[in-house]
């Protein structure tokens, strides 16, 4: 009999930078701000502003953020503003007014309480439009630099209009005003900096830098243990193919259900996806896994967010990991499995052929997403992935290599302290912009 198995949970809808470095800067109408009292008084300040930080991360930009902070913090000073409920190591702001408004117009609520609980700092970086609004009101009322990071780019979204109705119209605006008074815009990839321009054609190239994401090889290693996948149902003896992340237009989980179908048939399928933006999506996966069940079997859908130590052994005994993404500013999940010595077979969209060399740590497949409405390009898309699979799990020596390969480059070119004094560069950009 084949093997189908489906846990189900409800769906939710390196330099310090100096005082003396740069040219002062008098603040205007910061008479009752509170001060950051660093521990060295000429290290620089800042607030960071962020929807997600631990222990409430989602995606991307959560991770980003929660990796990025205690690096920063052994360079600079670092005051957290982020949204939902209290915790420690920030300040949060919850998402409730105005009272029963559209997500957007609550999220802008929130985004107003950050820019006045924001003490006095030398900057504001603020991560994704949801704290972009904030971040330019706090860095205007108290005439300091705003530094955003595009994790990805509203236009490039047009499906959230899905999510948030016209909500989507308030967040493209909030992007686009934010970015455009910036004094500075760090773009994950430089896929990601040239979708950035072409987007806001106003923008000053000179003032977009790349800062890539980064992976902790320490927290994502190989995990030899075999609790977990053996409590998940996943068979050892069996090559699988393993996918992370949420349910989303962006995610491309559809597509990657869809090539199932020519998978080789003891090939196991291991969805860890949850968190669908919109019943519709939650049904058009759920209807799409109904027939990969009828049809083949040895598919395994945990419908829930699992915890990180747990998807990191997933990822340590998947024999490849795949991610057939139709937008990714760079994907750290595909970081994630390097790092866990996974290899990798993704799309080749966005900032992704940055990360997941072609022949080396996977397979690249093409996707053009000016074709996604062509049902041929697409199914053309699904059959390659397909194809690329296969051909690792057929060839376990192969698969080994380009995990080995992968995890070096993690290594090698993705640590968060490099990011952390990449980023602090900017922020000396930043001032001196700012200072004119």
């Amino acid at each position: 009999m084949p093997t189908v198995i489906t846990v189900r949970s409800a769906p939710r809808s390196g330099l310090a930078l100096t005082r003396s470095a740069v040219p002062f800067r008098h603040r205007t109408g910061c008479a009752t701000m509170p001060s950051m009292s660093p521990a060295n008084g000429d290290r620089l300040s800042i607030s960071l502003f962020t929807r997600e930080y631990p222990p409430s991360i989602y995606g991307g930009a959560g991770v980003h953020v929660a990796q990025l902070v205690p690096q920063l913090r052994k360079l600079i000073d670092v005051d957290v503003q982020c949204m939902g409920e209290p915790r420690e190591g920030a300040t949060a702001h919850p998402e409730t007014y105005p009272e029963g408004a559209n997500a957007a117009l609550r999220v802008f609520g929130a985004d107003l309480a950050m820019a006045a609980a924001v003490p006095q700092v030398d900057l504001i970086h603020s991560h994704t439009w949801y704290a972009n609004l904030g971040g330019m009101l706090g860095a205007m009322f108290q005439d300091i630099p705003h530094v955003t990071t595009a994790h990805s780019l509203e236009p490039h979204r047009p499906w959230k209009a899905e999510q948030l109705g016209g909500g989507y119209r308030l967040s493209s605006w909030a992007e686009r005003t934010a970015f455009e008074a910036a004094d500075a815009v760090i773009a994950v990839s430089a896929g990601m900096r040239t979708d950035t321009l072409d987007s806001y054609r106003d923008l000053d190239p000179a003032k977009v830098h790349v800062v890539r994401n980064g992976i902790d090889t320490d927290e994502f290693a190989p995990d030899a243990g075999t609790d977990i996948v053996t409590d998940l149902g996943i068979d050892l003896d069996k090559p699988s193919v393993v996918f992370v992340g949420r349910i989303t237009r962006q995610k491309g989980l559809i597509h990657l259900v869809r090539a199932a179908e020519y998978l080789d048939p003891d090939t196991q399928l291991v969805l860890l996806a949850g968190a669908p933006d919109t019943p519709e999506i939650a049904q058009q996966i759920g209807d799409a896994f109904a027939t990969v069940e009828a049809k083949r079997g040895n598919v395994i859908w945990i419908e829930k967010m699992l915890p990180r130590a747990q998807v990191r052994q997933v990822l340590s005994h998947a024999t490849v990991f795949a991610c057939p993404s139709v937008y990714e500013p760079l994907g750290i999940v595909n970081l994630e499995a390097m790092a866990c010595e996974t290899a990798v077979v993704a799309s080749a969209v966005g900032g992704i052929p940055e990360v997941v060399v072609d022949g080396e740590t996977g397979y690249l497949v093409p996707y053009d997403p000016a074709q996604a409405d062509d049902p041929a390009a697409v199914a053309e898309f699904e059959q390659g992935m397909a194809t690329k699979i296969n051909e690792l799990t057929r060839d376990p020596d192969r698969a080994s290599a380009f995990g080995l390969a992968g995890r070096q480059r993690c290594i090698d070119e993705f640590s968060w302290a490099k990011i952390a004094a990449e980023t602090v560069d900017v922020y000396r950009a930043a001032i001196a912009a700012h200072a004119g």
